[in-house]
């Protein structure tokens, strides 16, 4: 049993108080004294493993125990949050075990990059946790529940937590954040572990030298490089495979695996060869590759060439929650022979790739025996490695900056009206979509400029990798021809004279620093495509300094560039409205105070101002003589709502425009950043960032309700990045009972989309209206960006005509 123990009470202090802590500082030298040591602390944290410049392969955390007496950890845990948690941030747990001795160190091995040439010590516990190299929180915790604290305060208070460590830019941390960290820099403690509640104090950047309970350090107890195989060995790779997503031999070192050269990794920092056995096993469970990795080496292999591999067998991890990668390192290799016949790729065509996606397993399928015939995911990892094709393939993702696009193995799935894959449903995630990168030398053999609806045409080919930016890929040897497929950008109708235009266009962080090129081209689709609408409510407007942390966050150089451009490009003068956020609150890239703001024309509609609105302000409706009016316009709906933290608050404004009123609402709701991707091992994925959203849909459901109380009649209009899908329960809280429609539900259900992810042509931007305006408006999705390679914005705008002669007149 472990002695019981209760955590001291620790100081910690959120961002808005460094101002008052460096103020006390500099009226005081002395440090805060160390309290008395009554448990195991964190001693170092470092977040660059495996980065470019690393020398080590992994993150880690090292514990350090300043007591008299052994320490328990079973039911104990690390646990990690983002330098900038929010209420859907999610936390990341490494559970412990065992015991912490006096005056000893306890490593836990956290993820892996893609570089390093060092191990660490055999580790006293391991988890995969990506964490930042330069900010971050990690937390020793008594408990293996995720904590719910996200702030400073939040955390001092929250039971089970015995230390915590903020480093660089966090704004978590115990009386001021620990340096700022780099990928060949860790923090650490002094040689006591003194701890005086001051991560600013306690801690200093150096050299990262992780040590374990048995006093190894980096390259020790690793285990020894294997020989050079000269024969076969009693192992097959279907031996190392095994029947489930990780190896049944990870960690032990393997010799003589026999196969053939299939493809080599000649770039970057993960570099290696992938090789096949020819012969197998014939259990469809179990693949037949691997992959050899030797980090920023280029391996002196060529494709046919017959080895005899050895090596050390790791999973490595891209990130947590996503699946692991079996490999070999510390690998050596033989030639026997050169020039062979690579084995036959597999074709990904017809009913190869089953048409269930995963299975309803209610957790971590990672040791789940595999159903290749069942369930997609099984079906690539049942190959992983192993050499696939696709013929004729439809491009259904637009080349990315990253030089990838999808493609689709199953032409006839959810075909959009433009040749993608529509995503329609959680039962449906398309089981037919592949993402292709190269491993072409891209400057001998540049990777094709696709559009949605172009065609690789003939043989794209090569091994099957994963990535956890899409799960499962081709890496292609073999790349098809590109054959265009006519897609255009076309212009939304002109407006009639007796009509309102109202848009949503979410501008993907657009700030006053960026290029003259973005401000353009937002203004030649705002002018030439969207036809100069009355009114628009802009997502993703950052301050005037953009990502720079400097304390801006008005964003008049954003706003009056983007209007002078429009006017540039022919368009009329737009005026702007919005409301400044409190700098660092609502989210979105860091320093870029991210926030919704209205255009407008003063010459087609006026904006009816009422003094008052500010960040922590919230928009009341109240009857006034002429129907419902606001309290302050702009506005924002309960800003102070914990459904707000760390997102963008609504914008909600009033306008006037032939004599009558209209009441427009533009969002951003929370991100689905935070959730378990498809591709990942979690099966179901849960959807916890829709806590949050569902949250703030019934926030701005209730300001519907009340100016729908005080006007039954009025325009009202709900619109902008919804972060959800139509048939969400984010939407349904919006739409229920009919106080809103999304006249999205009436397009032709392949033409239901505005944004492309992973190959899936799905919708998150909406515009949604109340009843009167329902039945005499139009509405069209303005398609000119998400299915094309050179797109200004990552989303595509929408358009929304109404009669606003058919509605009531102002009460006089």
């Amino acid at each position: 049993m472990s002695p019981s123990r209760t955590p001291s009470r620790r100081v910690l202090a959120s961002a808005t108080a460094v101002t008052a802590l460096s103020l006390t500082a500099a009226l005081s030298t002395a440090l805060p004294a160390a309290a008395e040591a009554t448990g195991p602390v964190i001693g170092e944290v470092y977040g660059g493993g495996g980065n470019s410049g690393a020398e080590l392969r992994n993150d880690f955390v090292e514990l350090g125990n300043p007591t008299d007496a052994a320490v328990g950890l079973d039911g104990w845990s690390v646990q990690y949050l983002p330098a900038r948690p929010g209420d859907s941030t999610r936390v990341q747990v490494t559970p412990l075990g065992g015991a912490i001795e006096p005056g000893t160190s306890y490593l836990v091995r956290q993820g892996a990059g893609a570089g390093g040439s060092v191990d660490l010590p055999a580790p006293d516990a391991a988890g995969g946790t990506a964490m930042a190299a330069g900010s971050g929180v990690v937390l020793l915790v008594e408990g293996t529940e995720p904590v719910a604290c996200r702030t400073a305060a939040e955390c001092a208070e929250e039971e089970g937590v015995a230390d915590l460590v903020g480093y660089g830019s966090a704004t978590v941390f115990e009386g001021a954040p620990a340096p700022g960290l780099s990928n060949t820099t860790s923090a650490a403690r002094d040689a006591d572990l003194t701890d005086t509640g001051d991560n600013a104090a306690d801690f200093t950047a150096g050299a990262p030298a992780p040590t374990n309970a048995a006093g190894e350090t980096a390259g020790d107890g690793g285990g020894t490089d294997p020989e050079d195989p000269v024969e076969p060995g009693d192992l097959r790779v279907h031996d190392v495979q095994g029947t489930t997503r990780s190896s049944p031999l990870e960690g032990e070192t393997v010799s003589g695996l026999p196969g053939v050269v299939t493809a080599v990794n000649a770039f970057g920092s993960a570099r290696g060869f992938w090789f096949q056995d020819t012969e197998g096993d014939g259990d469809p469970r179990t693949s037949e590759a691997l992959f050899v990795f030797t980090g920023s080496t280029t391996p002196d292999v060529s494709v046919g060439d017959e080895v005899l591999a050895a090596g050390r067998v790791s999973e490595y991890r891209p990130a947590s929650g996503s699946q692991s990668i079996t490999q070999l390192d510390r690998a050596r290799w033989t030639v026997v022979s050169e020039g062979n016949d690579v084995p036959e790729s597999l074709d990904l065509g017809g009913d190869t790739i089953p048409d269930t996606y995963a299975p309803d397993h209610g957790g971590d399928t990672t040791d789940r025996e595999l159903e290749p015939d069942t369930y997609a995911l099984d079906f690539w990892e049942a190959h992983e490695h192993m050499l696939v094709r696709v013929e004729d393939a439809p491009v259904i993702g637009a080349t990315d900056p990253y030089d990838a696009l999808w493609v689709t193995a199953k032409p006839d799935e959810n075909r959009t009206v433009n040749g993608g894959t529509h995503y329609g449903s959680y039962d449906e995630p398309n089981t037919g979509r592949v993402k292709i990168e190269s491993l072409l030398d891209l400057e001998r053999h540049p990777f094709p400029r696709a559009d949605v609806g172009d065609t690789l045409t003939g043989v794209t080919e090569g091994p099957v990798y994963y990535s956890r930016f899409g799960g499962y890929l081709v890496r292609a040897t073999t790349m098809g021809e590109l054959a265009p497929g006519g897609l255009e950008r076309v212009p939304a109708r002109d407006a009639e004279r007796y009509e309102v235009t109202v848009a949503t266009y979410n501008v993907e962080n657009l700030d006053g620093q960026d290029d003259q090129a973005k401000f353009d081209e937002l203004a030649q689709g705002v002018v030439d495509y969207l036809g100069t609408p009355d009114i628009i409510g802009l997502e993703e407007i950052q301050d005037s300094s953009g990502p720079t942390d400097d304390g801006t966050v008005d964003p008049d150089v954003t706003l009056d560039r983007l209007v002078a451009a429009i006017e540039d490009q022919g368009g009329p003068s737009y005026e702007w409205r919005q409301i400044s956020p409190q700098d660092g609150q609502d989210g979105g890239q860091p320093g870029g105070n991210i926030r919704n703001a209205f255009l407008f024309n003063p010459e087609h509609v006026r904006f009816v101002d009422v003094e008052g609105g500010d960040a922590t302000t919230a928009v009341e409706v109240t009857e006034g003589p002429r129907g419902a009016e606001l309290s302050v316009s702009p506005g924002r709906i309960e800003p102070q709502d914990e459904a707000w933290d760390d997102s963008r608050k609504p914008l909600v404004g009033h306008f006037r425009a032939k004599g009558r009123d209209l009441y427009v609402v533009t969002n951003h709701f929370n991100s689905k950043g935070g959730d378990p991707s498809l591709h990942g091992v979690q099966q179901p994925p849960v959807r916890t960032s829709e806590v949050q959203r569902n949250a703030q849909a019934r926030l701005v459901r209730q300001f519907a309700e009340d100016l729908l109380a005080v006007d039954p009649e009025a325009n009202l209009i709900v619109m902008g990045d919804l972060n959800d899908f139509p048939f969400s329960p984010t939407l349904d809280i919006l739409t229920a009972d009919g106080l809103l429609a999304n006249p999205m539900d009436a397009l032709p259900e392949e033409e239901r989309y505005n944004y492309v992810f992973d190959g899936n042509s799905q919708a998150l931007d909406h515009i949604l209206v109340n009843g009167v305006l329902a039945d005499r408006m139009d509405y069209d999705v303005v398609r000119v960006n998400s299915e094309f390679h050179d797109q200004v914005s990552d989303h595509d705008p929408q358009v929304l005509w109404f009669d606003i002669r058919r509605g009531p007149p102002h009460r006089p």
